[in-house]
């Protein structure tokens, strides 16, 4: 099943996408969606307004996460190529909804940062209420993946130990289009899908997920341990290389640049930067 948030004048709706349709599914958005019990059935049978997909106004596919954690160093090619060991726990640290914008919504390069990079990533979504999980429990917490681009100031993100300052910037984390269930995807909950990120039309990132040193499962159990994860909590899982950061000579994204972020079954995304000043409120 594939699922997103979409912008309609009476508010957000959930809608199940189907054949360049979207179905209005009878809640305000697929995070409100989720913390129903029984979600899956919930939403197969839903039906509401149609709309269509190519003039769609999609939000991002959960507009306010309870929790967004995020994953540091879990691309193994990446580790090893830049002569680094693999890591024995996942690095991890939070990021903010007031930082999610839309699958087409423009960026906001806030004019506090001059080294504002991107980093295309697989999202994972929580399906069920999870705690101190095993393996079993991970597998079936899992509700599905989403595409999200974790939009980095690196001059804020580097002005201490602490990372969380430079990577949840109001405005800059597109996330979406759709919320694609595991049964739909090679690999299922450990998904082995190719990941891409353009800028101004020229790859930048290139991966598959299966390279994920820490992969979904092994996420969501890892992070339970720590504190319960409820339905439309959120963990980006980490981006391969080719950032503009590690580049040389170094490359941020500038006014006007598209970022175009796709993994294959997931869908794409497709954002302008723009200056903070141009983006609207």
């Amino acid at each position: 099943m594939k699922l997103a948030t979409l912008r309609t004048p009476a508010g957000t709706r959930a809608v199940r996408i189907e054949a360049g349709t979207a179905t209005e599914i009878g809640f305000s958005d697929v995070g409100a969606l989720l913390a129903e019990p029984g979600w899956h059935e919930l939403a197969a049978a839903g039906d509401g307004p149609r709309h269509d997909l190519t003039s769609a106004d999609l939000a991002p596919v959960l507009p306010r996460p309870g929790k967004i954690f995020c994953v540091g160093l879990n691309y193994r090619t990446h580790i090893l190529e830049m002569g680094r060991e693999l890591p024995e726990y996942p690095t991890l640290f939070a990021k903010f909804p007031e930082a999610l914008v839309g699958p087409a919504d423009p960026i906001c390069l806030d004019d506090a940062s001059a080294t504002v990079d991107w980093e295309a990533e697989l999202a994972v979504v929580v399906g069920a209420p999870v705690r101190r999980a095993t393996t079993e429990d991970a597998d079936a917490a899992i509700a599905g993946f989403a595409v999200l681009n974790d939009v980095t100031m690196r001059d804020w993100q580097y002005r201490s130990v602490e990372w969380l300052q430079g990577k949840t910037f109001e405005d800059s984390t597109p996330f979406g289009p759709f919320l694609v269930t595991p049964d739909e995807l090679p690999g299922g909950t450990r998904p082995e899908l190719q990941l891409a990120c353009s800028v101004d039309g020229e790859t930048v990132q290139s991966a598959n997920t299966a390279d994920l040193v820490f992969d979904p499962v092994a996420l969501v159990a890892y992070i339970s341990t720590i504190l319960t994860l409820q339905p439309g909590d959120v963990i980006a899982t980490g981006t391969p290389g080719g950032v503009g950061h590690a580049r040389d000579p170094r490359r941020y994204l500038t006014d006007g640049a598209e970022l175009v972020t796709e993994i294959e079954g997931l869908g794409s995304q497709r954002n302008t930067a723009r200056l903070s000043a141009a983006v609207p409120t």
